[in-house]
C-alpha cells in the first residue's frame, strides 16, 4: 500500500471509529439528558481553571462560533452552563459550568467511564498508551 493510501485509510478509519464511538457514548449519556458533544463541552469547562471564551470552546470541540452558540443555548436554558461577563471586554462571551452542570457532569462521567471501559476491553493498556501518544501528536 502506498503512503498516500495508508494516510487516507487512516483518516477514513479514524472518522468511522470516531462516529461509532460517539454514537455508543451518546446512547449511554442520553440517560443523563445530554449528548456526547454536550459531555465534551462540560468536560472542558469542568477542567478549566476559569470562565472560557465561547470561541475557545468552539475550537476545542471542532465547531464554528455560531455552532457553539446554538449548542450552548439549550444548555443555558437547562442550567448546565452559565454566561459570564468579561469585565475587560463586554463583547466577549464567557461560559462556565453551573452547579447543576457540575452535578450532571459528575453523574454522566460515571456512565462515560463504564462505556469507555466496555469499548476498550479488547485493547491492552500498552496498546492504549501507544494510541494516546499518536493522538497527542496529531492533535
Amino acid at each position: 500500500m502506498s503512503e498516500d493510501t495508508i494516510s487516507s485509510q487512516f483518516l477514513i478509519n479514524n472518522a468511522l471509529l470516531a462516529s461509532r464511538l460517539s454514537k455508543r457514548a451518546g446512547n449511554s449519556l442520553s440517560v443523563h439528558g445530554i449528548s456526547f458533544t454536550e459531555y465534551l463541552i462540560m468536560s472542558y469547562l469542568d477542567h478549566a481553571p476559569k470562565a472560557v471564551p465561547r470561541i475557545e470552546l468552539a475550537d476545542h470541540v471542532g465547531m464554528s462560533a455560531s455552532g457553539i452558540t446554538r449548542m450552548l443555548a439549550p444548555m443555558e436554558k437547562s442550567h448546565l452552563v452559565e454566561k459570564v461577563v468579561n469585565p475587560r471586554d463586554s463583547r466577549q462571551s464567557l461560559v462556565i459550568l453551573s452547579k447543576t452542570g457540575q452535578r450532571v457532569f459528575q453523574e454522566a462521567s460515571a456512565s462515560f467511564e463504564h462505556i469507555a471501559a466496555d469499548l476498550l476491553v479488547n485493547i491492552s493498556q500498552s496498546q492504549l498508551n501507544r494510541v494516546l501518544e499518536i493522538y497527542t501528536r496529531l492533535l
